[in-house]
């Protein structure tokens, strides 16, 4: 059974990846649809990150102790001003790492 919902599963989204990615297909979304699908991955990530900043050890944690919320912020502060995914990701990597072993 198990088995049989991985393999399903794979099928499912190798489809809805072929349908949309294929340049052959005569499928096309309308702007409507495709400025609508343009949140998902923003609403995707924000999903997966706000728990971890915020609620670190299972409960809200906002202070300026919480290493989370230091590195998150300076995370979005290069972002904002490099515009460059890998040197926000190493930097505020490293300072988490820092703020981590050495400060708190």
């Amino acid at each position: 059974m198990i088995l049989l919902t991985i393999l399903a599963m794979t099928a499912l989204v190798f489809a809805s990846r072929y349908l949309f990615l294929e340049p052959n297909l005569p499928l096309k979304l309308g702007q409507r649809t495709q400025r609508f699908l343009s949140y998902a991955s923003p609403a995707v990530l924000t999903a997966i990150w706000a728990p971890i900043v915020f609620s670190p050890e299972g409960e809200l944690h906002l202070s300026p102790q919480n290493p989370y919320i230091l590195a998150a912020l300076l995370a979005a502060f290069i972002a904002w001003k490099s515009k460059n995914v890998l040197l926000t990701t190493v930097v505020s990597m490293a300072v988490f790492l820092l703020l981590k072993l050495l400060v708190f």
